[in-house]
């Protein structure tokens, strides 16, 4: 779990412009009743771009509703924004004998539906009714292609090479059922009854096109939780991801999407997913004192500052001894061996989501971290900083990697246009 974090943020503005109701039903904005006019904003620190603005200074748990996602623009929605409060990620196979012809047709009308619920509205075709008296509540829906959709479609050629199968870590206990699959979808949002209506309106969609092969729920944090924005934690207690990449940062968009001259061309301004269930080893975590938990990640465990000292967004000084002369910050601790300039300058975006499925027979928490980050090549970005990981993280003891999968994620669709449209069409 990569030493990188997306933040809450909140800034001023004006609220966003209230959706039309469609043929398929009335709008569900309009069914908000006593909701705020304007919404809570959760975006990557020091943007927000994409959602409805909100005003400065705390914000009414009742207005969390009203927050809105963009879906057509130069990217995908999902990426940039802040952590949401429920998700779920699912991969689909193609149906036997559907081919190019029947994913362009699934990519449209999922397009179609996305653009829809993200906006408020109800599902084009048979809406469930399950999220009727909600708002859009910050919904995200992003589309991606897995390694087999290519051979499935014909598209062999269009294959990035940044796609090619992630290699084999010491760590992995890969439940291959649970792995990969041609298509990909995550959705996040606010409200839970939000995003499960937006799950089963793109499972209905599937159709005869394709089958579910694997589906994972996750949570974080809801927003107004905490007194003010504050980096997420994970289910270890930790404060998780202080060092992630932010869309003010000037390298940014070379870190993390593909660029408009990048090969193949049908990904210019996509991104690259990787997707791994880490489950955490709770039972053995816990039985840790709180000093050896601050060791193994090598940031206090109460604020995320460095054991170097400072708070938590002071640079960590690899070099500091304690009175015994031994390294403040161990060479082994989670924090020190992710490290960006550690690792030949690799970043990626980390946009997590906690699950937890049931206890096992055993009393054992089946719990963990649905892990998903983004960047431009992830030859240069998971890759590395997994491998390093593999050879000495003293967190590795108490992790799992149980289920994995790489997705090509292309730019975000025009108006009037599909995801995929460029690669499907061209």
């Amino acid at each position: 779990m990569p030493d990188q974090s997306i933040r809450e943020a909140r800034t001023p503005g004006a609220p966003a412009a209230e959706p039309a109701s469609g043929a398929g039903g009335v709008s569900r904005r309009a069914l908000l009743g006593t909701a705020g006019a304007t919404g809570l904003v959760l975006g990557a620190a020091g943007a927000a771009a994409g959602y409805a603005a909100a005003p400065a200074g705390p914000t009414p748990l009742t207005s969390v509703g009203s927050g809105r996602a963009v879906f057509h623009g130069k990217h995908q929605p999902g990426i940039t924004e802040g952590l949401q409060a429920c998700g779920h990620l699912v991969a689909f196979d193609l149906a036997a004998g559907a081919g190019r012809k029947e994913a362009a047709a699934l990519l449209r009308r999922w397009s179609a539906t996305a653009e829809r619920l993200m906006a408020g509205e109800a599902a084009p075709h048979d809406d469930t009714g399950v999220a009727r008296d909600a708002g859009p509540s910050s919904l995200t829906i992003t589309f991606g292609f897995g390694h087999g959709f290519f051979a499935r479609t014909g598209l062999e050629k269009q294959r990035p090479a940044a796609l090619d199968p992630l290699p084999d870590f010491s760590s992995d206990r890969l439940d291959k059922s649970r792995s990969d699959g041609d298509l990909w979808v995550q959705i996040g949002a606010n409200d839970a009854l939000v995003a499960f209506h937006a799950l089963r309106a793109l499972q209905k969609d599937a159709g005869s096109a394709a089958r579910v092969r694997w589906q994972m729920n996750g949570f974080n944090r809801s927003p107004g939780a905490t007194a003010h924005p504050m980096t997420a934690r994970n289910l270890m207690g930790q404060i998780d991801g202080t060092r992630n990449p932010r869309p003010a940062d000037a390298d940014f968009d070379q870190r993390i999407f593909v660029p408009a001259s990048g090969e193949p061309a049908w990904m210019a301004h996509g991104s690259y997913a990787v997707v791994r269930r880490i489950r955490m080893l709770l039972d053995d975590w816990e039985k840790l004192s709180l000093s050896a938990q601050e060791q193994v990640i090598g940031r206090r465990k109460a604020d995320g500052a460095p054991l170097s000292g400072g708070s938590e967004t002071t640079p960590m000084d690899l070099e500091k001894t304690g009175a015994g002369g031994d390294l403040a910050v161990p060479l082994n601790a989670h924090a020190r061996i992710t490290r960006p300039d550690r690792n030949g300058g690799a970043a990626m975006l980390r946009r997590p989501f906690s699950y937890h499925d049931g206890i096992d027979t055993d009393g054992t928490p089946d719990a963990g971290l649905l892990f998903v980050c983004w960047q431009a090549d992830p030859l240069r970005g998971f890759v590395p900083v997994q491998r390093k990981l593999d050879r000495g993280d003293a967190l590795s003891k108490f992790i799992r990697h149980e289920a994995s999968g790489l997705f090509a994620v292309p730019g975000g669709a025009a108006k009037g246009e599909y995801v995929g449209q460029r690669l499907l069409e061209g």
